[in-house]
């Protein structure tokens, strides 16, 4: 502050409204008060003193692989089911049976082994055909064997109860 030759103008002799005007608040937030250093020294102090009285278990790791714990997942809720309807189930028994075969050995079938041959649903299996064929034709069955033929289509060799005769049921159904 001596280098400073004019009396008037010299920084070290600032004015007291400057001093107001700009304050040294900067430095007061980076460092906390003595009260404040204090009153956490008292804190750690009594924390301290109290000392901790739970024990906690050591978990031992017997494996190298961390797997992620299973938590809990909540079923969803959507705003909107995104299906509108459910869908039909296409193959009902009408779908299954599509026609009974009316060939030269079908016939055969009917008279010697009280066998019915039906072309059926390729996606139908036994037990849909033997229900199939249960309601629709009010008839007990016994078994029911099934085949692909070379064009694609799928038959049936549906056998009946030994109390059902195959030519009754033939002539009701309109086969012979």
């Amino acid at each position: 502050c001596t280098k400073w030759r004019i009396p008037h103008l010299n920084p070290c002799d600032e004015p007291e409204h400057i001093k107001d005007i700009v304050p040294n608040d900067h430095l007061a937030l980076s460092v906390p008060p003595k009260t404040e250093a204090k009153s956490k020294a008292l804190k750690a102090k009594k924390a301290v003193l109290k000392g901790v009285h739970s024990h906690k278990k050591k978990k031992i790791r017997t494996t190298p692989t961390f797997r992620r714990p299973k938590t809990l997942r909540l079923r969803r809720q959507p705003k909107y089911p995104r299906k509108s309807a459910p869908t039909r189930n296409k193959l009902d028994h009408y779908a299954i049976i599509k026609f009974p075969l009316t060939t030269e050995s079908a016939m055969k079938k009917i008279e010697d082994n009280n066998t019915l041959v039906f072309i059926v649903d390729v996606k139908a299996n036994k037990h849909q055909i033997k229900q199939a064929v249960k309601k629709l034709y009010d008839i007990d069955v016994a078994k029911v064997n099934t085949l692909i033929r070379p064009d694609g289509e799928k038959k049936a060799y549906v056998r009946l109860a030994p109390d059902y005769d195959a030519l009754d049921v033939a002539n009701k159904i309109g086969i012979i």
